[in-house]
């Protein structure tokens, strides 16, 4: 993937607090929802009652898609994202510490309540792109960048807590 636009996608991801996410109901009918959620690089992080509508259609499918704005004042400065890629539910410990601590850090007067819990009832999540279309309005209504995840490098983007910028394959390929 070309590094700037790398680099564009994790400014918008690390810019906003908030996404809508859409899971597939077992009648087939799209659920949207608007969630908070932390990044690492380009993987993305949320929590939710393990009990929810939300967790239960992952459960039943992988699948979702989701969006992330930026604040803006005009059209012309519209940047987000609109991704689809799978969601899996954590459960190795280590990887739902690593989660959580991301998710403390981005929030941390609102997940303070939950701590003291030990996460009890709490369903935490990552999702892993496959898809992105990148909106820059600043480059003209409407514009939009799309990148596709290569297959050879699907699994590299999430190493929760073992993943170094450096070393970091991109994992991404720009297609027209």
């Amino acid at each position: 993937m070309n590094p700037a636009l790398r680099e564009e996608i994790a400014s918008i991801l690390n810019g906003a607090s908030d996404m809508t996410i859409a899971t597939i109901r077992t009648d087939g009918y799209p659920q949207a929802t608007t969630v908070s959620y932390a990044n690492d690089g380009l993987t993305i992080y949320f929590g939710t009652a393990e009990s929810s509508q939300k967790a239960q259609n992952i459960a039943q499918n992988d699948r979702v898609s989701l969006t992330v704005n930026l604040p803006y004042t005009n059209w012309g400065q519209i940047r987000g994202l609109s991704v689809a890629g799978r969601a899996e539910r954590l459960s190795d410990e280590q990887q739902i510490a690593c989660a959580g601590d991301l998710l403390f850090r981005k929030f941390p007067q609102g997940i303070a309540e939950y701590a003291s819990g030990a996460l009890d009832g709490i369903a935490l999540f990552r999702i892993t792109p496959e898809v992105i279309s990148v909106l820059d309005y600043r480059k003209g209504f409407g514009h939009t960048d799309f990148v596709q995840m290569s297959q050879a490098d699907r699994g590299s983007i999430v190493r929760v807590g073992k993943r170094s910028d450096s070393a970091h394959p991109s994992g991404f390929e720009v297609s027209a």
